[in-house]
C-alpha cells in the first residue's frame, strides 16, 4: 500500500489531507524508522466526519438499506480482505510490529466478523411479536440503528478491533466516524478502501488519522454522535466515558485486564500436561510481546509444581527469538515504540525493588544478537515470587513480562484470580472436570478458557467484568451495541376510552 501525507483523512466519499495541513510519520517499531507519511487530523476533521457521517444516516440510504443487501456489502468486504490477505497481513506486521504470521491470522478473523454479522442479521426475522393477550393488538418489538457511531481503536490489533466495531456498526445500519491509533493506522486507512470497493455510499465510512486528546475527544464529545465505541486504556476510557455522558451517549468500552492463568497441579500430572501448559504460558504471556489486552500476565501456579514449572518456563522463553516480524524463523517482535518499552522497564524496574526475583529477560536484548539492532525490542521476562501488592502484578504492563504467584489450595487459587479491578479473561488448567466447571464459575471474568489460552469464537461475547469494561464485542451483543430497541403497539380496532366523562 502506497500512501502520501495527503490522502489519509477519508470524509463524505473523498480522500483528503489535514486540515491543518499537519502530518505524521508512522514509524516501523523493528527498526525505529518511518515507513509512511499521515494526515494528522484535529477537532475540525472530526467536526467534518461527523458532519458526513450525521448527513448519510439522516438522509442518506443505508439505514433503509434492506438487510439482505447490508449482509451482502459484508460479505464482498470479507472477500476483498480474503484476497488481500498477503498485503493486509505484512502492513499489519510492519505498523504493529507483529510476526506477519499473526498479521495473516489478524486477517483471517477480521474477514470472519464481517461474514459473522453478515450472516448474523440475515437471519433475522422481521421483529419480535409480543403477545399482548387480545387479537385485537398487533405489537413487535423491532430494532434500529443508534445513528452516527464514533469508533476509536488502539495500536496492538489495530485491523481486528476496528472490525470488531465496524462491522456490526454496517450490519445494523448505522454510520460512523473512526479514529485509529496514531501509532498503527495504517491497516484500517486499507479497509476504507476496501469498504468504497465493496460499493459502501459516501458518507457511510468516514476515518480521521490524528491524536487522541484531539480528535478522540471531538468524537467523544460531539452532540451529532449518537454511540462511542472504544478500545484502550483504563485512563483514556474514563475520559471517553465523561465526555460522552454530557450528551448521554451510548457508550461501549473494553479497557484491557490483568489476566491470570491458573494452573492446578493436576493439569501438569504426565509429561504432555506439563508440556502442554507451559507452552501455554508462553503463548498466553508472549504473543505480540505481551501487547494483548487478554495476555495471560499473572501465572497462578499450585506450590507444588511451581519450581519445575517456573524453571522450564523460563528456559523455554529465553530461547523466543525475537526480530523483525516478516523474517523467517522470528517468533516475537518489538514493542510498538519506545514509550512503551520504557514503560515495561519501568515496571520491571519496580517489581525488583519489591522483592520480585528475575529468572529470564528483563532487559533489551543485546545489539549484536538480534536484526535489526535499533527496534524497540525487550526480552521475554519472568518474575518469580511475586505478591498482589506490586505495581507488576496489579497494573497492565502491555509487554513481554509473566509474574508468578503461588496457591495452595482451590480457594486461595479463586481468591488470587479475582483479586484484581479488572475482570477481562482468564484461564483455569487442570485434569479434573468438576474442579474445571467450579473454578470457571466463580472467576469473574468476560471470559475462561479451560485447559486452552487465547482462542474467541466471532459468534461469542467478547468483555469484561469490572474495570475492563462496559458492553460486548462480537456475538449477538456485539450487533445489539449499534441498535436501539423499539416496540411498535398496534390497535387494530380502536374505540374510544372514555376515561374522561367530557
Amino acid at each position: 500500500m502506497s500512501v502520501s501525507a495527503h490522502n489519509t483523512i477519508h470524509v463524505d466519499g473523498e480522500w483528503r489531507s489535514a486540515l491543518s495541513a499537519a502530518t505524521r510519520e508512522i514509524l516501523d517499531p523493528a527498526d525505529a524508522k518511518p515507513f509512511a507519511v499521515v494526515a494528522e487530523g484535529g477537532a475540525e476533521d472530526a467536526d467534518a466526519a461527523i458532519a458526513a457521517a450525521r448527513a448519510a444516516f439522516d438522509r442518506g440510504r443505508w439505514p433503509t438499506t434492506p438487510v439482505a443487501e447490508r449482509a451482502a456489502l459484508l460479505r464482498r468486504v470479507a472477500g476483498l480482505l480474503r484476497r488481500d490477505r498477503e498485503e493486509l497481513g505484512l502492513l499489519e506486521s510492519r505498523d504493529a510490529g507483529k510476526t506477519v504470521e499473526e498479521g495473516r491470522a489478524d486477517i483471517d478473523c477480521v474477514a470472519d466478523a464481517f461474514t459473522y454479522f453478515a450472516d448474523l442479521v440475515a437471519a433475522e426475522g422481521p421483529g419480535r411479536v409480543v403477545d399482548a393477550g387480545t387479537d385485537t393488538v398487533h405489537s413487535v418489538v423491532v430494532h434500529e440503528p443508534v445513528g452516527v457511531c464514533a469508533l476509536i481503536t488502539p495500536w496492538n490489533y489495530p485491523l481486528l478491533q476496528a472490525s470488531w466495531k465496524i462491522a456490526p456498526a454496517l450490519a445494523a445500519g448505522n454510520t460512523f466516524v473512526i479514529k485509529p491509533s496514531e501509532i498503527t493506522p495504517m491497516t484500517t486507512i486499507a479497509l476504507i478502501d476496501l469498504l468504497v470497493e465493496a460499493g459502501l455510499p459516501a458518507g457511510v465510512a468516514n476515518i480521521v488519522t490524528g491524536p487522541g486528546h484531539s480528535v478522540g475527544a471531538r468524537f467523544a464529545e460531539h452532540p451529532e454522535v449518537d454511540l462511542v465505541s472504544f478500545t484502550g486504556g483504563l485512563v483514556s476510557g474514563t475520559k471517553v466515558a465523561q465526555a460522552a455522558a454530557v450528551g448521554v451517549k451510548k457508550v461501549a468500552l473494553e479497557l484491557g485486564g490483568k489476566n491470570p492463568n491458573v494452573v492446578f497441579a493436576d493439569a501438569c500430572a504426565t509429561d504432555e500436561g506439563f508440556d502442554t501448559a507451559v507452552d501455554q504460558a508462553l503463548n498466553a504471556a508472549f504473543i505480540h510481546s505481551g501487547q494483548v489486552c487478554s495476555a495471560g500476565s499473572r501465572l497462578i501456579i499450585e506450590e507444588s509444581v511451581r519450581e519445575r514449572f517456573v524453571a522450564e518456563l523460563a528456559r523455554r522463553a529465553a530461547k523466543i527469538r525475537l526480530g523483525r516480524g516478516t523474517e523467517d524463523g522470528v517468533e516475537c517482535g518489538p514493542l510498538v515504540s519506545e514509550q512503551q518499552r520504557e514503560k515495561t522497564e519501568g515496571y520491571v524496574a519496580s517489581a525488583l525493588e519489591e522483592g520480585a526475583v528475575l529468572r529470564t529477560g528483563g532487559k533489551r536484548p543485546e545489539p549484536s544478537g538480534i536484526r535489526p539492532a535499533t527496534g524497540y525490542f525487550y526480552e521475554p521476562t519472568v518474575l518469580d515470587h511475586c505478591h498482589r501488592e506490586m505495581r507488576v502484578v496489579r497494573e497492565e504492563v502491555f509487554g513481554p513480562v509473566l509474574t508468578v504467584e503461588t496457591f495452595r489450595t482451590e480457594d486461595e487459587a479463586v481468591a488470587l484470580a479475582n483479586d484484581t479491578e479488572y475482570g477481562l479473561a482468564g484461564a483455569v488448567w487442570t485434569a479434573d472436570a468438576g474442579r474445571a466447571r467450579r473454578v470457571a464459575g466463580r472467576l469473574r471474568h468476560g471470559t475462561v478458557w479451560i485447559n486452552d489460552f487465547h482462542p474467541y469464537l466471532p459468534q461469542a461475547e467478547w468483555g469484561g467484568f469490572g474495570k475492563s469494561g462496559v458492553g460486548r464485542e462480537l456475538g449477538p451483543s456485539g450487533l445489539a451495541e449499534y441498535r436501539e430497541t423499539k416496540h411498535v403497539y398496534q390497535n387494530l380496532d380502536p374505540k374510544p376510552v372514555r376515561w374522561f366523562a367530557g
